[in-house]
């Protein structure tokens, strides 16, 4: 079920999504609401499960490991639980998303080095059920307003 959200509601999302530790009365200001309809509001969003939580963002120009890639992979699907507890026990996987089209799930890798890359696409291609697998190098996020 979609939330119901007003204009106030998406503009304080935004602003926390940009930064969680936002002072509220920062908040209230940039939104034009008061203090404690802010500090309403962001309760409300909580309550209603809108807001999941807090976390912590890295820096990703001194976090981030050296090589990261997008592995896209057509699977048998017959085998795709199978797959998915496989990828799960790998550290390196960063993300698994089931996606329709021509590949059956996209999977985002972070390793030390193309090396190390090699050696998990190797793995993954070893993984029963897996028909094809298709990588990207990320050279660069050059948009990034993902909340995680």
């Amino acid at each position: 079920m979609k939330p119901n959200l007003d204009d106030v509601d998406s503009k304080i999302l935004a602003l926390l999504m940009d930064d969680a530790r936002m002072p509220v009365s920062t908040i209230a200001k940039r939104v034009g609401v008061a203090r404690t309809t802010a500090i309403a509001r962001i309760s409300g969003l909580e309550k209603r499960g809108v807001i999941a939580g807090y976390g912590l963002r890295l820096n990703q120009a001194l976090y981030q490991p050296a090589v990261r890639a997008y592995v896209g992979i057509a699977v048998d699907p017959r085998q795709a639980g199978a797959l998915v507890s496989a990828l799960e026990k790998i550290p390196e996987v960063e993300s698994l998303c089931a996606v329709s089209g021509a590949i059956d799930y996209m999977l985002t890798l972070r390793c030390r080095s193309t090396g190390e890359l090699d050696h998990l696409l190797d793995k993954i291609g070893l993984i029963n059920g897996v028909r094809q697998t298709s990588t990207s190098i990320i050279l660069s996020k050059r948009i990034d307003r993902s909340p995680i």
